[in-house]
């Protein structure tokens, strides 16, 4: 399976934010958009993704006056991207070996998806699923 597949199901529509908001817009945005990280873009296209778990660590550091903060503060800028044509299992690997678990899709430099760990397991899940049924059919028919 292909990482389309995985954005044909679940579409690929992505949240992103620019990097000169501030930390308090980045909350606004996770909790409106019901989302675990967010994709920083800016000029010249991705510049970052910034997750709930950034924001946490960062505030048991710097306290609240991270609010006020712009979001290129806290972001991660070495970001692992993932295309279209990559397979599932590839980006299990990566996202496993490297622990994290967003990872922006792009085609042709442009930004055109976003997975997350859940969306790789639900994949998995699904895989299997039929496999099996595959083989109970197989069996039945036997």
């Amino acid at each position: 399976m292909r990482i389309a597949d995985v954005l044909r199901t679940k579409g690929s529509l992505v949240a992103t934010i620019d990097p000169d908001v501030p930390v308090s817009e980045l909350l606004r945005a996770l909790a409106e958009h019901n989302v675990g990280a967010i994709v920083v873009v800016g000029p010249s296209g991705v510049a970052g993704i910034v997750s709930e778990r950034d924001v946490v660590r960062r505030l048991h550091e710097s306290g609240a006056e991270l609010l006020s903060s712009p979001v290129s503060a806290i972001m991660t800028t070495e970001v692992h991207t993932c295309s279209p044509s990559d397979t599932v299992d590839s980006l299990t690997v990566l996202m496993t070996e490297r622990r994290f678990r967003h990872v922006p899709v792009l085609s042709d430099g442009q930004l055109v998806g976003i997975v997350s760990i859940g969306d790789v397991v639900k994949s998995r899940i699904g895989q299997l699923e039929q496999s099996q049924d595959q083989l109970q059919a197989y069996i039945a028919q036997g």
